[in-house]
């Protein structure tokens, strides 16, 4: 059957249906008002359950017989290990040899550590993935090979999507550093201590069965406990889980570049200039190397005026852990460690607060952390002249990245994309990005190596940097400097008709789709 599209309220062509299921196409930010209640897990009764509360089974093909596994299920994983996961794969080699197929694997997010699911996606056993891919998996969603249609989310949009009943999850499973037998556990004690286990909160919720691997069992209780034992179905023990020094992967370093330092440089300078940086402020900086930099120029600043905030938002790094540990900070309130000194701090400094989507992203929710927020700092692959922005796809349109918090991120105060003017002799600023991610009316400010520009619906970032001497520009002069230098503005990439993925937006519509790349 021949697929049918919608026009969106961003003006994008968006299928109707994904993978069988009705979609709803993007309304505008706040526009979408969710109807019906929460989404609920099966009644369970503690007479199924051992009553000396010891769930342990011998290993992940045992768990997965007893938790049902049959065709067609959706089973989920977390990446909490990043490129260092050692579970998501052996799931799915214990669900090949137990012979199921057509299975939906929901990550969190994937990383180069599971190209082996691609002989999965080849032989059967997974339909189609609905996280972000990163690398290798996206490369194969991006040539056309995947059966099914990929569905990307944000940190905030899979806990809402599982919450609303969008994905019912039929088994979790949970790569948990340290547990105890009745399935309480959490991610920052063992030698594969990783941190905080947030992005598993939902599925620990809502999901059927729920299966907790771990390879320290402590015995009960496990405190402090992130996920309850309560939700667990079963625990199973295995020598490794994770490689923790693997958090530490591909962009979580800071930037050497000098024009991406200079970046780094004017971000925190247009912080201040715009009078966001005062006692009490509330900031959050990507895991990228620029943003990494500007965290570093902004201690710098608060140490020189004696400023403190009140919180900061993790990711957590050394950099934030550092300004904690110096007074800079009241509060890191952190929903991914992104390295080992992250870890340390969440296990032993009571200021450094584990958080979950649920609290910090999850739209469909009473309020949450993200907006309240005073400036988040976050990268883009691609930006355009109305100030929309691409996180997913590079400019040849493959489809290489996640969303993670971005989106959710957008929701702050000012947010603003610090990001080079070009990658490659490609430039990054375009008439219309390839693939919607983020509305403009939420970015509020690029800042390039070549000039700042503000987005003129927020005249008042422009009335309070007036005479700061930073070098304010229209955004469309930057774009026209840099396609001079570059030789023209890039090539659009060539698509086929087959939709490869679809990106939803914070609420659950679709606010874009990603097509398979041409010859």
């Amino acid at each position: 059957m021949k697929p049918e599209f919608v026009r969106n309220a961003a003006g994008r062509a968006v299928l109707k249906v994904i993978n069988g299921e009705t979609a709803v196409p993007y309304r505008g930010v706040g526009a979408h008002t969710p109807e019906g209640r929460k989404a609920a897990p099966p009644l369970a009764r503690c007479a199924d359950y051992p009553a000396d509360g010891n769930k342990v089974v011998a290993d992940l093909k045992t768990a997965l017989q007893m938790a049902g596994l049959r065709d067609g299920m959706t089973i989920s994983s977390h990446h909490h290990f990043r490129n260092g996961d050692l579970v998501a794969n052996q799931v799915f080699d214990a669900a090949a040899e137990l012979g199921a197929k057509d299975l939906r694997w929901f990550p969190s997010a994937s990383f180069p550590c599971h190209e082996p699911m691609i002989r999965h996606l080849d032989s059967g056993v997974i339909h189609h993935i609905e996280g972000s891919m990163n690398g290798p998996l996206g490369a194969y969603a991006s040539e056309g090979k995947m059966r099914g249609t990929g569905v990307l989310r944000s940190h905030g949009g899979r806990y809402q999507a599982i919450q609303d009943g969008e994905v019912h999850v039929d088994i979790a499973v949970i790569a948990a550093p340290t547990s105890d037998p009745f399935g309480n556990c959490n991610g920052v004690q063992g030698p594969s201590a990783c941190g905080g286990l947030g992005f598993a909160l939902a599925d620990a919720q809502y999901a059927d069965r729920v299966i907790v691997v771990t390879d320290n069992l402590v015995p009960f209780p496990c405190v402090p406990w992130q996920i309850m034992g309560n939700h667990v179905d079963f625990v199973v023990v295995m020598d490794k889980i994770g490689e923790p020094e693997k958090i530490v992967s591909g962009t979580t370093n800071i930037t050497k570049s000098p024009d991406r330092l200079l970046i780094a440089e004017l971000t925190a300078r247009f912080v201040e200039a715009a009078g966001i940086l005062r006692d009490g402020f509330s900031f959050q900086a990507g895991a990228g190397g620029t943003s990494l930099a500007f965290a570093i120029f902004l201690r710098d600043m608060m140490r020189a005026r004696n400023i403190r905030a009140r919180f900061v938002r993790g990711g957590s790094t050394r950099y934030l852990v550092d300004m904690l540990e110096e007074g800079l900070t009241d509060y890191i309130l952190d929903g991914q460690t992104f390295d080992l000194a992250g870890v340390t701090s969440m296990r032993d400094n009571p200021r450094h607060i584990h958080t979950n989507p649920f609290v910090s992203y999850n739209y469909h929710n009473k309020g949450n952390i993200a907006s309240m927020v005073d400036v988040v700092v976050l990268g883009a692959t691609e930006v355009d002249v109305n100030f929309n922005a691409n996180v997913v796809t590079h400019s040849d349109g493959r489809l290489l990245h996640g969303i993670g918090g971005w989106q959710n991120c957008l929701f702050s105060k000012c947010t603003i994309l610090p990001i080079p003017s070009f990658r490659d002799r490609i430039p990054v600023i375009v008439d219309e990005v390839t693939t919607l991610c983020g509305p403009g009316e939420l970015i509020d400010v690029i800042v390039t190596e070549r000039g700042i520009a503000i987005n003129p619906m927020r005249t008042d970032l422009i009335a309070a940097t007036q005479g700061s001497g930073l070098p304010i520009r229209p955004i469309e002069d930057i774009k026209s400097d840099v396609e001079a230098l570059c030789g023209g503005a890039p090539d659009k990439p060539a698509f086929t008709d087959n939709v490869i993925a679809a990106i939803k937006w914070v609420d659950g519509t679709v606010i874009d789709v990603v097509r398979q790349v041409g010859e």
